[in-house]
């Protein structure tokens, strides 16, 4: 999930999860390695029970913005329509070969696969997540077409140029090194393939500047996740443009996420008894981080899908 900040002092901030690529599958294999000496091989949040992730979020433990575009919609269905929009932005057709770089639960994968028999490759540090796409891949009888790597990206053994689309969901946030994330993505594309990057930024550099280093922040970012910095989107573009990437859109999808996180909301609320039955008191603490991502979002905090292609 990606996390937006409120404006005021005293709050809890920069909250965000790998991208919630729902259930994907196939054998795990890969080394867990850290990027640095401040980023743990896995991260406390995304090893909790996968049944309380099962609670909250939509059938598909889509862990990452909904997109919402007609009053009345689901969280089912506004997760559903994302998906659809990421394949369209990536070009997909059916039959690529796809990557999805911290693929939560496996819901990117998982649908590439079932609807688009794509060979779909997902990378997560989160032991637990392996084991619940492979057992989901093998439910939805893609388990051939799915394969998943427990491991950190910036240092996994994938070979060159043999990807035609690459995704992150929320999960370059967890990432210090971010010229190195764009170098690795367009490095495992082939010639003309496409990369989708989905993120929470603060809206520019002042913001990041007054922000980032405030005690709700860096609780949310050392006690929850592990580490996390939400760049502004010029940092974004730049590393991509840096790598050798040509941009071809930007979407602002801030409302969406605002709308995808009240959902959110509503379910702890009404499993508040079975999450804490898994969990004592992790329905509240889910609650008070998601009540103040949501607070930040359109002022100190933004939500956007940029897409890049390797063109030469």
């Amino acid at each position: 999930m990606t996390a937006a900040l409120p404006a005021a002092p005293a709050t809890l901030a920069t909250a965000r999860t790998l991208s919630g690529a729902g259930a994907g599958a196939g054998a795990g294999a890969g080394a867990g390695a850290s990027t640095s000496a401040g980023v743990a091989d896995t991260n406390q949040h995304y090893d909790l029970d996968p049944e309380i992730f099962g609670l909250f979020l939509d059938s598909r433990r889509k862990y990452s913005s909904g997109l919402y575009r007609t009053d009345g919609t689901t969280l089912e269905s506004a997760q559903l329509a994302k998906l659809r929009f990421v394949a369209e932005r990536l070009g997909l057709r059916g039959g690529e070969r796809t990557l999805d770089v911290g693929c939560g639960w496996g819901s990117v994968v998982l649908f590439l696969a079932a609807e688009l028999g794509c060979h779909a490759v997902g990378v997560s540090p989160a032991g637990r997540q392996h084991a619940y796409i492979a057992a989901r891949a093998a439910e939805l009888g893609v388990a051939e077409l799915v394969r998943t790597h427990q491991g950190h990206f910036e240092t996994l053994d994938l070979p060159p140029a043999s990807f035609d689309a690459v995704s992150l969901l929320g999960s370059i946030v967890h990432m210090p090194d971010l010229d190195l994330v764009f170098r690795r993505a367009r490095a495992l594309l082939r010639r003309g393939g496409r990369l989708y990057v989905s993120e929470s930024c603060f809206r520019n550099a002042a913001a990041h500047a007054e922000f980032d280093r405030r005690g709700g922040t860096e609780f949310v970012r050392n006690s929850i996740f592990g580490w996390g910095d939400m760049r502004p989107l010029s940092e974004l573009i730049r590393a991509a443009e840096d790598a050798g990437f040509s941009v071809r859109s930007v979407d602002d999808l801030t409302e969406d996420y605002r709308h995808t996180i009240e959902h959110w909301l509503d379910n702890v609320a009404a499993h508040a008894d079975q999450i804490d039955a898994i969990r004592p008191g992790t329905a509240q603490t889910l609650s008070r981080y998601l009540q103040v991502a949501n607070a930040g979002w359109g002022f100190t905090t933004k939500h956007y899908a940029l897409v890049c292609q390797k063109s030469r």
